[in-house]
């Protein structure tokens, strides 16, 4: 396939767009789940709780994609992980319309979720690096609400087909990366520019930034990865950040894959039809949009963290009245204010992860701390399926969710005032990314 011909700004663009792209079908993935569970438990026989077992398995997968990105980039290079993932998870969803069983559709998802964990530190590794230095968290933000879009494609395409054509089908549309992204980021994805510096290719990374329209970064210390790479993230000068993001990061997910697992289902145990209980998970992603885009501008104008606490803030709020069943008009409402307050929240807080690190470990800071969130994204549909199947009843998902969120905050509220690793000033005079 001919090399991209695209220059400067419209290069750059189109870069954040293939991984804003790409992130809308992982973010589709997130949300399938969550609408297929009631066919599924239909035609398997399923319980909630073996439901949410398999609701984990992609996320398992998702933790060991997660963990290996870093390793992963620094051996082939940022764009060569990303096709892989692509490819990767694009192949296996699609082979979940074909299940004959739950423990085969689990091996499937299990599967998948490796490219789906590898994707996200990868995407997001790309988009600050060629991200504008005063425009970063908002481009970030936008960038991640592809994650959304993919969401609110999954509700959208559930309402009408599931009735219709099954639950199969909606595993099917997974592939469609290998015809709306895979083609184009064959073409037009460059390699980092951070990563041809760092393995001694400079003139490939002066001719790529020369066409871009992007200073050369310096030279940055290479650390190794695997094992001592982790070492490096809780050395003296990064473990208080460290420790605090992964919790912050753990919280965040666990929202996030709860609710979107179980909401449906949440909905319609207090009583909805399923096209409601659908709606309610729309208008969750659709919150999650606008209010990551206003929070990446309010992170941009006056920084990560105090837009991160309210944003846990909000998310622990709207939890705790969703519990009270207020009416559906204000039921829509708080959902979409949690859409905001827990992917919203996840986006932010991947984009400040990734400016708390020098550029030798900032695959290695956001692989790790996506990887150990992921902990809290495997809990999350486990812990509501066994809610779901306990005596307790519905609403205490949402009490479950709301104490989630205040240790998030909490975790926030304790991070170092300033933990950017490199000064904006130095930022926009170098062209370095944070």
């Amino acid at each position: 396939m001919p090399a991209s011909t695209l220059t400067g700004p419209r290069a750059r663009l189109v870069i954040i767009v293939l991984c804003g792209l790409a992130l809308a079908f992982d973010g589709y993935d997130l949300v399938v789940y969550g609408t297929t569970i009631q066919a599924l438990r239909a035609e398997w026989g399923i319980t909630a709780s073996e439901a949410g077992t398999i609701g984990s398995a992609a996320l398992v997968g998702m933790l060991v994609g997660a963990l290996l990105a870093g390793t992963l980039t620094d051996t082939w290079g940022r764009r060569k992980t990303f096709l892989l993932c692509v490819t990767w998870f694009s192949v296996l969803t699609a082979l979940c319309a074909a299940a004959p069983s739950p423990e085969v559709f689990l091996a499937l998802r299990f599967l998948a979720g490796i490219g789906l964990g590898g994707l996200m530190p990868t995407a997001a590794t790309l988009t600050i690096e060629y991200a504008a230095a005063k425009h970063r968290t908002f481009t970030y933000a936008a960038m991640q609400s592809g994650y959304a879009v993919g969401g609110i494609l999954a509700a959208t395409l559930a309402i009408p087909l599931l009735p219709t054509a099954g639950w199969r089908v909606m595993y099917l549309v997974g592939a469609a990366p290998l015809i709306l992204v895979l083609p184009l980021a064959l073409r037009h994805l460059p390699e980092s520019l951070e990563y041809l510096v760092s393995h001694g290719r400079q003139a490939e990374a002066e001719a790529l930034a020369a066409r871009l329209g992007v200073p050369v970064p310096p030279p940055a210390e290479r650390r190794p990865g695997g094992l001592s790479g982790v070492k490096a993230l809780i050395e003296r000068t990064y473990l208080r950040r460290t420790v605090l993001f992964w919790l912050a990061s753990f919280c965040a997910l666990l929202l996030v894959y709860g609710l979107n697992t179980w909401l449906p289902e949440i909905m319609r145990a207090s009583g909805y039809p399923l096209g409601s209980a659908l709606g309610f998970l729309l208008a969750f992603n659709l919150g999650s949009v606008a209010g990551a885009l206003l929070g990446g501008r309010l992170s941009d104008r006056h920084g990560a963290r105090p837009v991160l606490l309210g944003s846990f803030v909000l998310a622990a709020v709207c939890s705790a009245a969703l519990s009270v069943n207020p009416g559906q008009t204000a039921i829509y409402l708080l959902v979409a204010v949690s859409g905001y307050g827990t992917i919203g929240t996840m986006h932010m807080l991947n984009a400040h992860v990734t400016r708390s690190y020098p550029a030798s470990m900032r695959a290695t800071g956001i692989g790790w701390a996506l990887g150990v969130g992921r902990l809290g994204a495997i809990l999350g549909p486990t812990l509501g399926g066994w809610v779901l199947d306990s005596e307790l009843g519905p609403d205490w998902n949402f009490y479950l969710f709301t104490v989630v969120a205040v240790l998030g905050a909490l975790a926030i509220t304790a991070l170092p005032r300033r933990t950017s690793a490199v000064p904006e000033t130095a930022i926009s005079r170098t062209g370095a990314t944070p």
